[in-house]
């Protein structure tokens, strides 16, 4: 028996262009003569389709295409096991639809519906009743969907029905970690079971997830099999024998996982790229600074884009140095990509003098300074009107997760790669980019920003002799205490405990909490963490609780 693992990119809501994507892999295993093509979770309508699902049209249309692959079934080409939504009287379900010899063979549904982090999927679906083997050609399947893989009662129901072979149709999303968490559970309910598990998972970008891919295949004795590339769309072939009256699965590739600074720069790429390209933007327009985060946001945009398709605008203020003019144009031209200069001291004065009423008998501050920030974003986002390229924004997680932001100023876009990476971590990217090439990337390869950009002490250059560690403790240090705010939830006397000054601690924990209403208008950024702002970390704009008071 051959069994086809197809990890595509589907676009939610694009039932069309993904009913498409679905026969050309068809096509693509009827060609290698494979008996079964196993398809990801909601592969048809794309995942997650969030409250999309509940149109009652949506819902209709999606069925009609089921019926209209069913039909198409009916050749001497290979049954399809795919994932949609499927209605069943006053009931909505997250299911896998076999369709073979020109019918709908069998449907099963998600039994074990996630409702964390940034799954929802008790808002929109219903669980599905106790699960049963479906048969296939003389072969029991045992079919989980994503969740119902992570504890072992669904598959030990299998496998009580007679289930030779276990097939997870998977969306899972990408964050640090999660393709070892996967392979682990994955070896848990072999391990409990003695049955092979077909494991396959979607690929690419939808707004906030990164989608890695991955798909694998385990034997009953838990030996892993084959292993398919992860971030790209690709048709694995997979062969099976039942020589002994068990079904195994032929070993085959094995390719090896991203890890590390990879797995971080491919999950960047993904997002960005098909953010960019399913809403139909010519390109990206983004600020450039001549710091690392603008400089690794272009690089990043010219891998996933093409330099074609990135324009970078340098918007020098008279607190700009000649060295960051110089550092801006340097990595431009290393990475191919054009470069404008737009001088906004003439906005400045403007500026001065229509609030100059205003502002009579007060002494220059922040409200200057984030004016700077602000007549950029209007600049951007005029180029943006006239052009049609999304502005790229470049703020950090750790700067996200203080304040250290301006409202309609630097946060002002479309989209962001480095909303969930923290600044300590884009240092890190930054180096590693220097050194390696991404897979599939578009930019060019050896070294692409100068050293002065990533060593330099980081400022925003908004008034005289500025640099970041004025209005904030060490990046080093913030990020720590920022990891066990955020990821960990850690009580402020434990953060304490691990080395960290009380009084510091305290002032970042309030600057987390009353940021928030500047998150929650913050633009969309790629999840590479277990907990990002917005689908992940779900704070109150209003929240009058301080764990530092508590202690006192």
């Amino acid at each position: 028996m051959k069994i086809t693992l197809a990890s595509l990119n589907p676009t939610v809501g694009d039932l069309s262009g993904n009913f498409d994507k679905i026969l050309a892999a068809r096509e693509t295993a009827r060609q290698n003569d494979a008996d079964l093509v196993v398809y990801s979770e909601l592969c048809l309508i794309g995942y997650p389709p969030e409250d999309i699902v509940l149109k009652g049209a949506f819902q209709k249309a999606a069925m009609d295409k089921v019926t209209e692959l069913a039909a198409l079934s009916a050749d001497d080409g290979p049954a399809m096991l795919i994932g949609t939504c499927w209605r069943e009287g006053a009931q909505l379900y997250n299911s896998a639809i076999l369709l073979d010899k020109g019918k709908i063979a069998a449907i099963r549904h998600k039994v074990d519906l996630p409702n964390y982090g940034v799954f929802d999927e008790k808002r929109v679906f219903a669980a599905g009743p106790d699960p049963k083997a479906l048969s296939f050609r003389g072969v029991k399947l045992g079919v989980m969907i994503c969740e119902d893989m992570w504890q072992p009662e669904v598959s030990n129901a299998l496998c009580t029905d007679g289930a030779e072979i276990l097939i997870v149709l998977n969306g899972s999303p990408f964050e640090q970690g999660k393709h070892e968490e996967r392979e682990t559970l994955a070896q848990e309910r072999v391990s409990e079971t003695s049955r092979p598990l077909i494991y396959v998972n979607q690929v690419g970008g939808q707004d906030e997830l990164a989608f890695d891919g991955g798909g694998f295949v385990l034997n009953g004795d838990g030996q892993l099999a084959v292993r398919s590339e992860s971030w790209r769309e690709n048709i694995h072939e997979t062969v099976w024998q039942n020589d002994t009256g068990v079904w195994a699965c032929v070993p085959a590739d094995i390719h090896e996982v991203p890890t590390g600074h990879e797995a971080l720069y491919q999950a960047m790429m993904t997002g960005l790229r098909d953010y960019v390209q399913k809403n139909r933007f010519p390109g990206v327009v983004l600020g450039m600074s001549g710091g690392i985060d603008s400089a690794i946001s272009a690089v990043v945009a010219v891998d996933a884009l093409g330099a074609d398709k990135v324009h970078l605008v340098m918007m020098p203020s008279k607190y700009t140095s000649e060295e960051s003019l110089l550092d801006a144009a340097l990595c431009a031209d290393w990475i191919g990509a054009r470069i404008d200069n737009i001088p906004i001291e003439p906005a400045v004065q403007a500026y001065d003098v229509m609030l100059a009423g205003q502002f009579a008998g007060t002494e220059a501050d922040t409200t200057e300074e984030n004016l700077q920030s602000r007549i950029r974003a209007v600049l951007l986002m005029a180029i943006s009107n006239k052009f049609g390229h999304m502005v790229l924004t470049t703020g950090n997680k750790s700067e996200m997760s203080v304040g250290y932001a301006t409202l309609y100023g630097d946060m002002c876009g479309g989209y962001s790669v480095l909303k969930d990476l923290y600044k300590t971590d884009v240092f890190a990217l930054s180096e590693w980019r220097n050194s390696h090439h991404p897979t599939g990337g578009l930019g060019p390869k050896g070294q692409v920003m100068p050293e002065n950009i990533i060593t330099k002490p980081p400022t925003a250059e908004l008034k005289p002799d500025q640099t970041d560690q004025d209005s904030l403790p060490p990046y080093e240090i913030l990020d720590d205490i920022l990891n066990c705010l955020v990821e960990q939830e850690m009580p402020v006397a434990d953060i304490v405990a691990k080395g960290h000054d009380r009084e510091t601690v305290a002032r970042i924990e309030h600057l987390l909490y009353i940021a928030e209403y500047k998150r929650r208008q913050a633009p969309p950024g790629v999840k590479l963490t277990r907990r990002n702002f917005g689908r992940d970390r779900r704070y109150p704009i209003t929240n009058g609780f301080r764990n530092a008071k508590t202690e006192e």
